[in-house]
Parts: structure tokens; sequence; C-alpha cells
């Protein structure tokens, strides 16, 4: 098989096994079974786009297709919904129309993206105890306080029917790795972790666990 062709035999998944991004698109892989090469994103202090499949942004995750290459984790999943041959019912972000499921959403981002500030600030050298680290940190608890006092409310209102959700693959990316990264104690999010404890029997978090790649 020529390389070119071979090389889009199936979607190439850009991202980092440590990364909760990439993991909600692995996550959404295997749940639809789509079977997707991985290339890992070596050093996350890179300044070339052309590390992270030609994303301007400097972020992971990425989706290679034939077509064209997908940015970040929403648009890597709507990628990944649309080949899969199983079709299950997925609720995507525009699908949550209260107030307790949209802002759940995006608080669950938000606090993803802190997370990743507050890594890379530690890993660009950042002073410990400086301003912005102590709001980022503030912002990231009031967050993580929300969530654990809406989870039930949001579970509950989500459709019975649904195979998958991408705010329910997000939340438990989110609250898995503050711990896997030391950046926050989840241990008091009782609520949180009980929602963490169900999603977990999914073979597909078994399948994705959290690792730093070799």
């Amino acid at each position: 098989m020529p390389a070119a062709i071979e090389e889009f035999a199936r979607p190439i998944l850009i991202g980092r096994s440590s990364s909760h991004f990439t993991r909600i698109t692995r996550i959404f892989a295997s749940e639809l079974g789509v079977d997707c090469s991985f290339q890992v994103v070596r050093d996350l202090m890179s300044s070339n786009p052309e590390d992270y499949g030609g994303n301007p942004a400097l972020r992971i995750p990425s989706l290679k297709t034939r077509q064209g290459v997908w940015f970040g984790s929403l648009n890597v999943c709507r990628e990944l919904s649309r080949r899969s041959e199983l079709k299950p019912f997925v609720v995507w972000p525009e699908d949550l129309d209260t107030p307790v499921l949209a802002n759940a959403q995006e608080l669950a981002l938000q606090a993803m993206s802190t997370e990743v500030a507050l890594v890379m600030s530690q890993m660009g050298g950042a002073v410990e105890g400086s301003a912005h680290q102590a709001k980022l940190r503030t912002s990231l608890m009031n967050m993580m306080a929300w969530l654990e006092a809406n989870v039930g409310a949001v579970l509950a209102a989500l459709p019975a029917q649904r195979d998958l959700s991408y705010l329910e693959a997000t939340l438990y990316c989110l609250v898995t790795h503050l711990e896997f990264r030391n950046v926050l104690p989840t241990a008091p999010y009782s609520e949180l972790n009980r929602f963490c404890q169900q999603f977990a029997t999914r073979a597909s978090v078994r399948e994705t666990a959290f690792r730093f790649d070799t």
C-alpha cells in the first residue's frame, strides 16, 4: 500500500494519553467503534503547529483524516460520530437546553482549561502563589463546588435513553484528571466521585486510563 494511502487507512488521533481533552475523544472513539491510530505530542512546550496536527492554537487533540484535520475535542468527537456505524444516541452540547445542563457543560470545559493553565504555568516555571495562579485556583475551586452541588440535578435532567453524552465524558475526564495531575484533591467531592464510579464501569473508560506516554 502506498505510504500516502496507508497513512489515512484510519483516522490519526493526535494528542497525549495524559490529556483530559484527548481522553474525551478516546472514550468517544471506543464507544462509537471507530478505530484510530494514535500520534503522541511529545513536547507540549513546542511552538510548531505541525506537532499538533497543524492546529495554530498549539493545542490537543486533533484528528487527521483524508478530508482534512479536525481541531479540538468536540470537533473530533463529532467527526467520530459521523464515521460510526453504530449510531448510538449521543447528547451533544447544543442539546442542553436548560440552565443547569448548559452551565454544567460550560463550567466543566472551563475547569479543564483552567487546570491546563495551572499545569502549564508550573511547567513553565511560574512562581507558585502569584496573584494570577491564586485567581486560577480560586476559579477552579469555585467551579468544582458548583459542579458538586449540581451534578445530581444535571444527571437527572439528561435524557434517560441516552447512550453517551459529551457532558458526562467531559465531567468524568475533568474530575479524574485533577487527581491524576495532583492539581486538586477530589476526595471532598462525594457526588462527583459517585458519578465517576458509575461512569468508570464503561469499557471505554477502562481502555483509556490516564498515563504518561513514554
